[in-house]
C-alpha cells in the first residue's frame, strides 16, 4: 500500500464509527417532559411546599434586627469556638452589612438553610437505612457517585423544567447537589458503631429503635455532624450557579458584576459568601466537636 493512500485512511481509522452513535440526551429530555405531563399535581404540591419554607425562613430572616443576629452569632462563635472567634464572626457580619448586602445576604442564608433542612429531613433517614441494609446501600452508592460527579450546572435543567424560574427550582437544584455527604456519613457513623455496644443493649432488652435512638445515633453523632457541615458547605457553593434561575441573593450580585465587568461589585458579593462559609463552618464543626463523645 503507498503511502499516500495509508495517509488518507488514518484519519477515517482514527474517528469514532458513527453507527455506534446513541442519543442519551433525547431519552432524558423526553423522560422529565414525562414526568412533568403526568405527576405536575405532585410537582406542584411539592414547589408549594418548598415556597411556603423558603418564604417563612425569609420573613423570619428580614425580620430580625441586624444587632440582634450579630448578637446571636457572637454567642454561637463564643460558645463553639472562643471569644475571638466570637468576635471575629460578628464584625464579619458587620462588614457585609456595610457593603448594602445585608437583606441579599439574608436571601442567600434562607435558600442555603431551607436547602440544608430538606436535605436533613431526606438525607438522616435514608443513611440510616442504607445502614440497616447492605442492598439499599449497594443501590444508593451509584447513584450517591453520580449525584457528586454531575457537574452542578446540569441541575438547574430538569429543576426549570419541573418548577419553572425562581426560588423553588434553586432550592430543588441546590438539595439535589448538596445532600450526598449527610446520607453517606450518616450511612458511615451507624456503621462504625461497636458491635459489642450494640449487642450489650439487646442483651438489656432494648428494641430496635432504642438502640437506633439510645445507641447509634449519639454515637454516630460526630459523623452526623460532619455531614451536616459538608452539605452546608455544598449548598453555599451552589449560590452562584441557583442564581442563573432566578434565586434573589448574593449569588445574584455576583453574576451581575459578571455580566457587567464590575469587578468591585463582584468581590463584594463574594466576600459576603466567603464571610457566611466561614462562620457557617467554624460554628457547625464546633458544634460536633462539642458534642463529640469521648471513647
Amino acid at each position: 500500500m503507498a503511502a499516500g493512500q495509508l495517509s488518507l485512511q488514518l484519519p477515517y481509522m482514527n474517528n469514532f464509527p458513527e453507527f455506534l452513535t446513541f442519543n442519551l440526551g433525547v431519552y432524558v429530555e423526553k423522560f422529565v417532559k414525562w414526568l412533568d405531563i403526568n405527576f405536575g399535581d405532585f410537582f406542584e404540591a411539592v414547589s408549594n411546599a418548598i415556597l411556603w419554607l423558603m418564604i417563612h425562613i425569609e420573613d423570619l430572616l428580614l425580620w430580625l434586627p441586624w444587632w440582634l443576629v450579630v448578637i446571636v452569632v457572637l454567642i454561637m462563635g463564643w460558645r463553639f469556638s472562643s471569644v475571638i472567634a466570637g468576635i471575629v464572626f460578628s464584625l464579619m457580619l458587620v462588614l457585609v452589612g456595610t457593603f448594602g448586602y445585608w437583606d441579599y445576604m439574608m436571601y442567600t442564608l434562607a435558600i442555603v438553610l431551607a436547602s440544608v433542612i430538606i436535605s436533613l429531613i431526606f438525607g438522616i433517614p435514608i443513611g440510616i437505612l442504607m445502614a440497616y441494609s447492605s442492598y439499599v446501600q449497594a443501590l444508593m452508592r451509584p447513584v450517591l457517585d453520580f449525584m457528586q460527579t454531575m457537574p452542578s450546572f446540569v441541575y438547574l435543567i430538569p429543576a426549570m423544567l419541573l418548577f419553572g424560574l425562581g426560588k423553588v427550582p434553586a432550592v430543588f437544584a441546590t438539595t439535589v447537589y448538596a445532600i450526598p455527604p449527610v446520607i453517606r456519613l450518616t450511612d458511615l457513623g451507624i456503621r462504625q458503631v461497636s458491635k459489642e455496644m450494640v449487642e450489650a443493649a439487646i442483651s438489656f432488652g432494648s428494641g430496635s429503635w432504642d438502640v437506633l435512638t439510645k445507641v447509634q445515633l449519639p454515637q454516630a453523632l460526630p459523623a452526623i455532624m460532619a455531614g451536616i457541615n459538608q452539605t452546608t458547605m455544598m449548598a453555599l457553593s451552589m449560590v452562584v450557579i441557583a442564581s442563573m434561575i432566578g434565586a434573589k441573593g448574593l449569588g445574584m450580585e455576583v453574576l451581575i458584576a459578571i455580566n457587567r465587568i464590575e469587578i468591585g461589585r463582584g468581590f463584594e458579593a463574594g466576600l459576603g459568601i466567603v464571610i457566611i462559609a466561614i462562620i457557617m463552618d467554624r460554628i457547625s464543626q464546633g458544634i460536633a466537636n462539642r458534642f463529640k463523645i469521648p471513647g
